[in-house]
């Protein structure tokens, strides 16, 4: 969530204040938004029952009704519809996307490996979506994403809060007008991910679907470290924090480099720390390094390679800063969740002028997806800019996965000449849940 949800002007000065922002910048965004009114509240659809959805709705419902949920554990869904009384349960959500003509704004919190054909089959029922980040599995599945929703004309809403967050938008905007200097690097620093194993198989537990959460990859036998939280550190079903964390901050990355420099050109990528056989098969420790047409050099490392602070990091891999550091010729700003810092405080005190860049402005991101399913316009982070974030996150993935350097063509969206490289693009479906299926 946005740090600053704004109810009054008093407390988001405060807010500010207490965040570390210049007044001059804190003075913008006490302006109060309009109150919405009740006939204005969509009906809303949960699908993905865990603690972010759960979360995610609860957010949503200050501006619509939690009509429905979905989820292929029983037990997920049945505590989110205690929760959101009144709500019916569905344990496949093409039944709810069926039934639920009523539902116009659909809430996508499913695992990783099941955004896309949730999104896809939303889109298609004629539902707006708020869909988790990573937006996509594989870079395939963002250019299928983004025609669906050109196609059906729907509003998507990619959950990459920072760009609702104050710090990192301003942190954006002196980096796009020129204070640091020429832009020569940028550094995604990521947390280090989980590296445990082996793991042991169980019995499916009663109240969990195993066949429809695995969906569209691989059959595999039930090993409880697979499921809900930890699913993110296995590559079957995600990335590890080089997508989950990475989507966040390569996010705010790209924003500070700006889309009219193109997409990286090559990408090169190093696994630091082997995964243990039989264990999780999502990288825990790596280094990518991406090369763009303007000759700026954008680094993407997991804390055991931190140097974020200009010094080696100390520390255990938890206990290091993660967050992004914009390098210019003239100085360098630092940006995460809570603080935000530069090498001469000017770069941030100084008010900008009238012909300086300023970015779209959104300090609650559920409500800036609402008021854009309203008003029928782009919200802060479009299906382009959650596919464009998440395929940084993807070719790093496979950088690190190939260990070699690889050339990237952002507008065919391909690598070149590189057969290996190109086939993992994409990804096979399991024909019971595939594209076909919805």
């Amino acid at each position: 969530m946005s740090i600053l949800s704004r109810p009054d002007r008093r407390s988001v000065l405060r807010a500010a204040a207490a965040a570390g922002l210049p007044a001059w910048f804190a003075a913008e965004l006490a302006a109060d938004e309009p109150p919405r009114k009740a006939e204005d509240k969509p009906k809303i659809a949960l699908i993905g029952c865990g603690g972010m959805g759960r979360g995610d709705a609860n957010n949503a419902r200050r501006f619509g009704t939690i009509a429905a949920v979905c989820d292929v554990d029983s037990g997920r869904a049945a505590e989110a519809a205690k929760q959101f009384g009144g709500a019916k349960v569905y344990s496949d959500f093409r039944k709810l996307l069926e039934a639920e003509k009523d539902v116009s704004v659909v809430i996508n919190a499913t695992p990783d490996h099941w955004h896309t054909l949730v999104n896809l089959a939303a889109l298609k029922a004629g539902k707006d979506v708020y869909s988790e980040k990573p937006l996509t599995l594989t870079i395939d599945e963002g250019k299928r994403v983004v025609a669906a929703v050109k196609e059906h004309k729907r509003i998507l809403q990619t959950g990459s809060q920072q760009r609702s967050d104050a710090r990192f938008r301003l942190a954006c905007e002196v980096v796009r007008n020129g204070r640091l200097g020429k832009l020569t690097t940028v550094t995604s620093v990521l947390p280090q991910g989980l590296n445990a194993g082996p793991f042991k198989t169980a019995v499916v537990p009663k109240e969990l679907d195993w066949d429809a959460w695995q969906g569209p990859t691989a059959e595999t036998e039930y090993v409880p470290e697979r499921c809900h939280f930890s699913f993110r550190y296995w590559t079957e079903y995600s990335g590890g924090t080089l997508t989950d964390w990475g989507a966040h901050h390569n996010d705010i990355a790209l924003w500070g480099i700006a889309p009219e420099s193109g997409g990286p050109e090559s990408v090169e990528g190093k696994l630091l720390l082997k995964p243990v056989p039989g264990g999780y098969t999502a990288p825990a420790a790596y280094e990518a390094t991406f090369t763009y047409k303007s000759g700026v050099v954008h680094k993407c490392v997991s804390t055991t390679a931190s140097t974020i602070t200009g010094a080696p990091a100390k520390g255990k891999p938890d206990e290091l800063p993660h967050g992004v550091r914009f390098e210019g010729s003239d100085g360098w700003l630092f940006v995460t969740r809570g603080k935000i810092e530069a090498s001469k405080p000017e770069f941030l005190n100084d008010k900008f002028g009238d012909k300086d860049v300023r970015l779209p402005v959104s300090n609650d991101h559920m409500g800036n997806f609402f008021e854009a399913v309203k008003a029928r316009k782009q919200p802060i982070c479009p299906a382009e800019v959650g596919h464009r974030s998440a395929s940084v996150c993807h070719l790093a993935g496979i950088a690190v996965r190939l260990g070699r350097k690889l050339r990237w063509d952002p507008v065919k969206e391909d690598f070149v000449g590189d057969k290996e490289a190109s086939a993992l693009v994409a990804r096979e479906q399991r024909k019971k849940w595939s594209y076909e299926t919805i």
